[in-house]
C-alpha cells in the first residue's frame, strides 16, 4: 500500500477551486504506524501520537464549525484491496469549504499537525458534496 499522509500539490490544486460557500463532508480513512515517527524520537504509539493531534487540533475544528458526523472502525474490506486496512475512519463535517481552509492555515493547527504526520502510516482523505437526502443507493 502506498503511502499518503499529506494532500499533494495536484490534488490540493484541484481542491482549491471547488465551491466554498456550500457545506462539504470529508471522508477519512487513517492507517497508523506501529511507533510514531517524530523528528526527535520520542517513543509512542501512531494511535498516542493521532489522540495528541485530536487534542490539539479539536479546539481549532470546533471554532471554524466542524463537527464528526460519524466514526467508526473498519472491521473488513468487500470490496477494494485487501491490503487497504485501516484503524479509524471517521467523515468531518465543516459548514463550507472555506471553513476547511481557515483549520488548516491556522497557525496552532499547522503546530498540531506534526502529530498527525508523525501518526499516520497512510491515509485517505475525500471530499464530499452533500445531495438531497434519498432512501434509494442510486439517489
Amino acid at each position: 500500500m502506498a503511502d499518503f499522509i499529506d494532500p499533494q500539490r495536484e490534488q490540493f490544486e484541484f481542491f482549491t477551486p471547488l465551491p466554498r460557500d456550500t457545506p462539504i463532508n470529508m471522508l477519512n480513512l487513517v492507517r497508523f504506524r506501529a511507533k510514531a515517527n517524530y523528528d526527535d524520537g520520542r517513543d509512542i504509539t501512531g494511535k498516542e501520537a493521532y489522540r495528541r493531534y485530536g487534542q490539539e487540533s479539536s479546539p481549532i475544528f470546533a471554532r471554524v464549525g466542524g463537527t464528526i458526523i460519524w466514526r467508526g472502525k473498519p472491521e473488513a474490506v468487500l470490496t477494494g484491496p485487501s491490503d487497504e486496512q485501516w484503524d479509524t475512519g471517521f467523515i468531518a463535517r465543516y459548514p463550507h469549504a472555506g471553513a476547511f481552509f481557515e483549520m488548516i492555515t491556522d497557525p496552532a493547527y499547522k503546530l498540531a499537525v506534526k502529530h498527525r504526520q508523525a501518526a499516520v502510516q497512510t491515509s485517505r482523505l475525500i471530499r464530499f458534496a452533500e445531495l438531497e437526502q434519498s432512501n434509494s443507493f442510486a439517489g
